[in-house]
């Protein structure tokens, strides 16, 4: 599906998804452990790129438990380049599904000035989208104007649209496309709950990891996935997609400029007024609508 045409102007570039350890997490062993996942990395990787702004989205995974206080920390550092979003309850966390979430988010955001929270669900839905819980999670995001990013297979979709349908100024970023998998085809029934969110206006897809959503990861610019991609297009339209870099934990796969390059040269179905939407314009709103403004 690449274009011989040449690279759309796209105007700003803001990454809605990244992160920053300060110990590589992923086996296996790297011999650069403590600084293949450093925030100066990310750093350069965004000033190589013309990155203005990222979102770096927290996961305290294997040797980084305390990831939240290295990343809060570079956003001090770097105010005018980075955002914070907490990792709440994910599957790493013994409070996964635990009560009380809603008072750890606002510990959380009280302590690290958030713009936002993420939660990694599992592969199986155990109902917790239903749940009281989640309810009031929800309704923190609603008081304090976070950002919610979520992380789960399409399982998680109808219940997922139900709650975002009762907070529709809460704007909701589901990771990787929604995390359907390209083998099973573009009739599958991970795609068509993907589709059927776009019903609920607040529900925005974050267009990256699509090494994750393809069967063949190491296939750049992966086909499949562009494929799949054009029909969220359709169904979503271009002020619900937001580019994200998922560096540095897309390295095991492709580069920071793959992931860029990926939505600017090899989608023909994208125009220049999308991109400039897609790859700045719709996170620069969100996060002037949010604490961000602030």
């Amino acid at each position: 599906m690449a274009t011989s045409e040449p690279v759309k102007d796209a105007g700003a570039i803001l990454d809605c998804h990244c992160h920053a350890w300060h110990r590589w997490p992923y086996l296996p062993a790297v011999p650069d452990e403590d600084t293949r996942g450093a925030v100066e990395l990310l750093l350069y990787e965004m000033d190589q790129h013309g990155v203005e702004q990222a979102v770096v989205v927290c996961a305290a995974i294997d040797h980084n438990a305390n990831n939240i206080d290295y990343v809060s920390r570079a956003r001090e550092a770097h105010p005018r380049r980075l955002h914070v979003v907490a990792d709440l309850d994910c599957t790493w966390h013994d409070t996964y599904h635990a009560p009380g979430a809603a008072h750890r988010l606002r510990a959380l955001d009280d302590e690290h000035e958030l713009v936002g929270f993420t939660h990694y669900a599992a592969e199986h839905n155990d109902g917790w989208l239903r749940s009281d819980e989640a309810a009031a999670v929800f309704a923190v995001a609603e008081e304090r104007c976070l950002i919610v990013s979520f992380g789960g297979p399409p399982v998680w979709q109808a219940d997922l649209r139900a709650l975002a349908a009762r907070h529709p100024s809460v704007p909701v970023l589901c990771h990787a496309l929604g995390v359907f998998r390209a083998a099973e085809g573009l009739d599958s029934p991970g795609l068509a709950d993907v589709l059927a969110s776009a019903a609920v206006p607040n529900i925005m897809l974050k267009l990256s990891g699509l090494h994750y959503v393809s069967a063949r990861p190491w296939d750049y610019p992966w086909p499949d996935a562009l494929a799949a991609l054009e029909r969220i297009h359709d169904a979503y339209g271009p002020a619900r997609l937001c580019w994200g870099s998922d560096f540095p934990a897309a390295t095991r796969y492709t580069t920071f400029r793959q992931t860029l390059e990926v939505v600017r040269s090899h989608c023909p179905f994208l125009s220049a007024a999308d991109l400039r939407l897609i790859l700045g314009e719709n996170l620069r709103g969100l996060l002037t609508d949010g604490r961000a403004a602030a």
